[in-house]
């Protein structure tokens, strides 16, 4: 991974509190830590046990891009067309409320949304504001969040931080239960569908199995995989459907 290639992992859809500057370098936050990537300084913030955690590094993608390229030859080329692309592991209640914030969104509008959200009600963190807890969340009117620019799903959000901070909503239980009981779990918050749910599950917590379905991908898998369903690529489901998702985006002449 180096500086110039951060981008299949950072601006591909799955977070939302990076940028990247005019000098190439990037400053974003995770949770309540903020960092500003540079040439100089990213093998040094890698080697950091936060940092190291939250861009996979134990992970051996290499073996798995070799495991994908023999299953089929268009997941081969999706997997090399982003060979430093990686799955994050996020905080899984700021995950959850930022794909609460996805709906019918552009990238550029969440991250706005994010932004004002963690500046309003985040705590101070050197030159960033952490992600708001459930708990502070809670404690808000609709009306508080729509100030921001959350529109309808300010109630959603409201009602993810209520049920999240009286217990409702455990994310060390959903780590463990089955996929389809997980997402079952996470359908029952109001304004979360199955395509919201396979993202919190996948980019907060790290359920690798997990394969979000938006219009993009089932246009993915349409043309390129006829006839394939997402179990049919294996317990890395998710890094799959992250190749294609980027694969996809990057060559709309293919659809």
């Amino acid at each position: 991974m180096n500086l110039d290639t951060l981008g299949q992992t950072l601006d591909c859809g799955q977070c939302f509190r990076w940028e990247r500057l005019p000098d190439g370098s990037w400053r974003g936050a995770a949770g309540a830590c903020g960092a500003h990537l540079t040439k100089e300084n990213l093998k040094r913030v890698l080697e950091d046990p936060f940092w190291a955690d939250y861009f996979d590094m134990a992970r051996d993608y290499d073996a798995i891009r070799e495991h994908f390229a023999a299953l089929h030859p268009v997941l081969k080329e999706a997997a090399g067309y982003a060979p430093d692309l990686r799955i994050l592991n996020q905080n899984p209640w700021e995950a959850l409320c930022s794909f609460i914030l996805s709906q019918c969104n552009n990238i550029k509008r969440i991250k706005g949304l994010v932004s004002r959200l963690c500046g309003a009600y985040g705590e101070p963190c050197g030159a960033f504001h952490s992600f708001p807890g459930p708990e502070s969340l809670a404690r808000l009117d609709e009306q508080d969040l729509r100030a921001l620019g959350c529109g309808y799903r300010a109630g959603y959000l409201l009602a993810a931080a209520r049920h999240t901070a009286e217990g409702k909503l455990d994310f060390d239980r959903l780590r463990s239960l089955p996929l389809d009981e997980a997402r079952q779990k996470l359908t029952e918050l109001p304004g979360v569908g199955p395509k919201v749910a396979d993202c919190a599950l996948l980019y907060g917590l790290h359920r690798l199995e997990a394969f979000p379905t938006d219009v993009w991908m089932k246009r993915a898998m349409k043309v390129l995989f006829p006839g394939w369903k997402p179990k049919d690529f294996g317990k890395y489901a998710g890094i799959a459907q992250q190749y294609i998702f980027h694969y996809s985006r990057n060559h709309p002449e293919l659809f």
